[in-house]
């Protein structure tokens, strides 16, 4: 099978309407789409990342209204944070209705949902329906923030790429579900901790690293990169394997960087914004880029900052 790269929104819904699976474009990370009723397809996505099926999927919608078509027992809570931040990167966690497929959820009770905040992923979404959607990537790797990096690691296993451009956040969603009082962060990610609280003041933090999975991006070790990745103070961490080529990635520019190391920096200004945007972009340049190990360092922990040491720490997981 040879994998398209296209902008035709009418050929990415055709291709879905057959049952297939194709990349889309979020202003998150591009996905991995298919049908959400439809089982056959969805079990396509399971198979083409190599992902296992306890880990569930992120419903992708169009308007609020397929909302109660997906989930019950939704809270206002739900919808007064829907109000502020759909589109965009926010998902919620919620009581699954019957008709969801159990293989969508995991299995389990709940359904994630969020409505992207990109032009073609929405029209596409209003032609072929609610669409269950994880990074278009193999499991575990380095999410895709453009259209080549899916067919660079999918080609041949999907027939169409939809062409949206290079998405605009850069790192996954945040994913929230509602108590009694307020809302549980389960997932750091493009919506900041800050930005909820100006609607609902009362947030608990659960960043879930168990079999226990509510959302995606749950898991401990994630978003890793194929070459070994170390994560403290690169100053240290250079020393201590001054005998490595090393890939280097900082917050902002470094001086100290050795010479023969492949070096770079998330933002020039410490924007971060700018350094989530180009995380996995920079992750996916060193791990390209021959070195032995690969040492990156925090950023300011604030903000998108969360959701960026939260990306790396699951990346850094299996090598501590």
């Amino acid at each position: 099978m040879e994998t398209e790269i296209g902008q035709s929104i009418e050929k990415a819904a055709h291709f879905l309407s057959q049952g297939e699976v194709v990349g889309i474009p979020t202003e998150t990370v591009y996905g991995l789409a298919a049908s959400a009723f439809n089982i056959d397809a969805v079990t396509k996505i399971f198979e083409v990342k190599g992902r296992p099926t306890f880990n569930p999927l992120i419903v992708h919608v169009a308007d609020l209204a397929d909302l109660p078509r997906l989930a019950q027992n939704i809270s206002p809570l739900i919808f007064r944070l829907a109000a502020t931040f759909w589109p965009g990167p926010l998902t919620f966690v919620l009581d699954k209705k019957d008709v969801v497929p159990d293989l969508v959820t995991g299995g389990g009770d709940t359904i994630a949902v969020r409505m992207p905040d990109h032009p073609m992923a929405l029209e596409l979404i209003s032609l072929a329906g609610p669409l269950a959607a994880p990074s278009a990537n193999p499991f575990g790797y380095i999410s895709p923030v453009c259209a080549e990096h899916v067919k660079n690691q999918l080609q041949g296993k999907i027939p169409y790429i939809l062409d949206g451009g290079d998405c605009k956040v850069g790192v996954e969603s945040t994913v929230v579900m509602a108590d009694d009082d307020g809302i549980i962060v389960l997932r750091y990610g493009g919506i900041t901790i800050e930005a909820l609280r100006e609607v609902v003041p009362d947030i608990k933090i659960q960043i879930n690293q168990s079999s226990d999975l509510k959302s995606p991006g749950q898991l401990k070790s994630h978003y890793s990169p194929r070459t070994k990745l170390l994560l403290g103070d690169v100053n240290e961490l250079s020393k201590h394997h001054a005998d490595k080529k090393l890939g280097i990635l900082t917050f902002i520019p470094s001086a100290s960087a050795l010479p023969g190391n492949v070096c770079v920096s998330l933002t020039a200004k410490g924007n971060m914004s700018e350094a989530a945007k180009c995380l996995f972009t920079s992750l996916r340049i060193l791990d390209n880029a021959e070195v032995d190990l690969i040492i990156c360092e925090r950023v300011p922990d604030h903000g998108l900052g969360l959701a960026i040491n939260d990306r790396l720490e699951r990346a850094a997981a299996d090598y501590h």
